[in-house]
């Protein structure tokens, strides 16, 4: 050691002394190249150096020419006669360089007088003398009988130090019957010898085999080395584990923590039991760098980092792991494994954001500048270029007036009701292989707008309600949402009042709740149906409303009797019939006719007789008509005493009842008596000219209205009714929005038919014509039914008699025809 140290000092002060004087004098440089083979003996010329250098031999003691060596070993000298350089002591490449594929050594030849440098490299050839060896000059194996033809086992590979075509070339296998070679090479160029099972094994006829594994390099004086195997053939366990994927790629990134997961190994083993067990373990013949950087779980397969992965030191890694089964013989497969170091981008983006408002109104514009964000990434050249993000979907954009700093903007409508706050994600990734990324998250709020109106649950709505009902009785509720908050939300309720009729006399809603409630008694016989607006207001600026449509339908209540208007009730309460004395059976005495102010079914009458005389006559239950039961003789009494007793068909029923004194006229009286006896017979006999009459007639008048309906819609769209009611001497004129509507309505309520002509208008005024017909009644008559202007509604229809009846509210008019 001391020597060398000597030899180094000595060294430094002679390049001190060279380049001092390569300062002071000229100098020339030239550099020289040669080669030798390792192994040369001492003497061996080299290079013919005086004449490459262009001097004489005989100046080489004048001008002191000396070798300095790089290193302490002096391989070379210079023959003083010759002035060759020579070999001076015997080189082994292999200790010299290794496994380098280049080996050169430096020298430098020094001149003096003048100072002259010279550069020489001498490369080292390879020669071949090392023959490849085994570590173990014998390796057993246990195979199982079981084993199937292809499995494999992997051998001892030979070392050889040569280089080039002097390492090693082939493995060669004695000659055998059961089991074949393959040779293996890897990525770095290492060959492995792998035994291979060529036919099934048969330990009761071979029980043991010796093979010799032969490695021969590749020099022009071949040489080799050979290994011993012994094979030992076991039973039972025949099935070897197997990894899903035998080879396997993994990128494993630099710097990796210690316990950090490269990849978990995944094998299975068709046995049961002990022999299906399998545990994972490294190749034997695994490099000493590879134990000391990664780690394999026994159990799990697992392959973790235990040292430090330095992509600089090594860019991937071969690994082998074995799986062995717990079988006797066990059993093993084996996995190849390249692991790939990853250089990293390891600085994360830094994300700085200044939120302009964390609250902004929902009906700002597109645009707004919402937030800035500044973005810094330590690292340089693409790994330090950033980009910025926003999750897709959001109605934002990103915009970069320059590197570094980003605005965030809105980029459309935003609407509260759909999402009142955003969660903003702002991811920033760098440009690095792989990408690093950072993000940060803000929450921006939508201050509401009164932009959306009040709506009411249904557009319109219904309700039935009986007349007769208490005042301030509830009849529906109304409601409506509005999607805005606050006071944009808060709705209240009012009834709007539309037409002449002022419909808070009828109603009265709740502002707050909805609740309509009904202000007075309602009366089916004036007013069945009408019809109001509810208005919902929020207390936006401006306020927003929405209107919707009740319809209340008034129902009928049977709370009217019948009441007789033909005959006229006379001032005692009897009623004076003359029947002729010789009448004979089914001869009309006469009608009685009752009205009933309801409608509907609760105006459907029935009539009966009663008292000591009623077998003398029967009476029609819907017509009224009073005719005899049989032939009157002269023994029969002048004067029948009946009751007609009247019920609607409400329920409960109300009734009406009158006296009728029937009296037999005398017999002297013979052309009365004809009279009367031909107008008895007359009911009993088909009138077939009056129904063809009457049918003409009921035509005539249907097609006369219709023509009065079609010209009043004509004239009330030219606004000729307004000219025409002036005329007449109307105070005003409807307005076109008051104009009736007038329509054919065919009722076929209870056994009564007949067709009407409804004319309503908007200030609940209606006109109503019913020309009708009794299907009982062996006659039928034409009823015209008119409501006043002063009513609020007229009913649609009066139950219809034998007799014509014009009826105007308040008072009766009787028309006999």
């Amino acid at each position: 050691m001391e020597s060398k140290e000597l030899f180094r000092r000595s060294l430094d002060w002679a390049a001190i002394w060279i380049v001092l004087n390569a300062l002071c004098f000229a100098t020339r440089a030239s550099e020289l190249l040669y080669s030798t083979a390792e192994e040369s003996k001492p003497g061996t010329i080299v290079g013919h150096l005086t004449k490459d250098l262009g001097m004489e031999v005989q100046e080489i003691l004048p001008r002191e020419m000396r070798i300095i060596s790089e290193s302490n070993d002096k391989y070379f000298d210079v023959d003083l006669t010759s002035g060759a350089l020579v070999v001076k002591q015997t080189m082994d490449r292999e200790s010299m360089c290794g496994g380098s594929l280049h080996c050169h050594i430096r020298i430098q030849i020094s001149l003096q007088s003048p100072l002259d440098m010279h550069s020489v490299t001498v490369e080292i050839v390879d020669v071949n003398d090392n023959a490849p060896h085994f570590q173990s000059r014998n390796t057993s194996l246990e195979v199982s009988e079981a084993a199937a033809p292809g499995t494999m086992f992997r051998l001892e590979s030979a070392r050889d130090p040569d280089v080039g075509v002097n390492s090693l070339r082939a493995y060669f296998l004695s000659q055998n019957d059961c089991f074949t070679l393959k040779v293996e090479t890897k990525s770095d160029g290492s060959k492995i010898p792998i035994l291979i099972v060529n036919k099934p094994l048969d330990r009761e006829k071979t029980s043991e085999f010796r093979l010799i594994l032969t490695a021969v390099d590749g020099g022009s004086a071949e040489k080799s080395g050979n290994s011993a195997i012994f094979i030992n053939i076991l039973d039972v366990n025949d099935n070897a584990p197997h990894f899903h994927n035998p080879t396997k790629r993994v990128a494993l990134l630099e710097n990796s923590p210690h316990g950090t997961l490269v990849t978990t190994l995944n094998a299975s083993d068709a046995d049961q039991g002990h022999n299906g067990e399998i545990s994972f373990s490294f190749d034997k013949y695994t490099p000493d760098n590879v134990l000391k950087l990664f780690s394999v779980d026994s159990m799990t397969g697992e392959i973790k980092v235990t040292g430090l992965v330095d992509h600089e030191l090594a860019e991937v890694y071969d690994v082998t792991i074995l799986a062995r089964d717990k079988g006797m013989p066990p059993m093993e497969g084996s996995c190849n494994i390249k692991i790939e170091i990853i250089d990293v981008n390891d600085n994360t983006p830094a994300i700085s954001i200044n939120v302009v408002s964390p609250v902004i109104s929902e009906d700002v514009s597109s645009g707004t500048v919402v937030a800035l964000i500044k973005v810094r990434d330590e690292d340089t050249g693409e790994n330090g270029e950033v980009k910025v993000d926003i999750p897709y979907g959001l109605p934002f954009k990103m915009s970069s007036p320059y590197k570094g700093l980003f605005t965030l903007m809105t980029d459309g409508q935003l609407d509260r009701e759909a999402l009142a706050e955003y969660t903003i994600t702002v991811i920033a990734t760098d440009s690095g292989s792989p990408p690093r990324s950072s993000q940060e998250s803000f929450v921006l709020r939508l201050s509401d707008v009164n932009d959306n109106p009040p709506v009411f649950s249904q557009p319109s709505y219904s309700i039935d309600i009986a007349e007769n009902n208490a005042p301030n009785a509830p009849l529906l509720s109304v409601s409506a949402s509005d999607p805005d908050v606050g006071e944009n939300s808060t709705v209240s309720f009012s009834i709007l009042e539309t037409g002449a009729l002022g419909m808070s006399s009828y109603v009265y809603i709740n502002p707050a709740s909805g609740q309509i409630y009904a202000m007075r008694k309602f009366d089916y016989e004036q007013i069945n149906a009408f019809q109001f607006v509810v208005q919902v207001l929020d207390r936006g600026t401006p306020g927003q409303s929405s209107n919707a449509t009740v319809h209340v339908f008034i129902k009928d209540q049977n709370d009217h009797p019948p009441v007789l208007i033909y005959p006229a009730p006379p001032s005692d309460g009897t009623l004076q019939f003359l029947v002729p004395s010789t009448a004979g059976l089914g001869c009309l005495v006469n009608r009685v006719t009752f009205v009933d102010g309801d409608s509907g079914h609760n105006a459907w009458l029935f009539y009966r007789i009663s008292g000591p005389d009623a077998e003398m006559f029967h009476i029609g239950a819907h017509t009224g008509e009073l005719r005899t039961a049989r032939k009157l003789t002269a023994e029969d009494k002048s004067v029948f005493s009946l009751t007609v007793i009247v019920k609607d068909n409400g329920r409960p029923s109300l009734s009406a009842s009158v006296v009728v004194n029937v009296t037999q006229a005398e017999k002297s009286s013979d052309a009365s008596s004809e009279r009367r006896s031909s107008n008895s017979k007359r009911p009993t006999e088909p009138d077939l000219t009056l129904y063809l009459i009457i049918t003409l007639s009921f035509i005539i008048a249907v097609s006369f209205l219709v023509i009065i309906v079609i010209a009043v819609r004509w004239l009330g769209h030219r606004g000729y009714i307004g000219c025409l009611m002036q005329k007449l001497g109307f105070k005003h004129a409807p307005h076109e929005h008051q104009r009736n509507d007038l329509h054919l309505q065919l009722n076929t309520d209870g056994p009564i038919r007949y067709v009407e002509v409804v004319g309503a208008s908007r200030d609940f005024h209606k006109h109503t014509y019913a020309p009708g017909f009794s299907t009982i009644s062996s006659r039928s008559d034409f009823v015209f039914v008119k409501a006043p202007q002063s009513t609020l509604s007229m009913r649609l229809s009066k139950r219809l008699f034998t007799h014509s009846l014009m009826k105007v509210r308040g008072n009766y008019a009787l028309v006999y025809i």
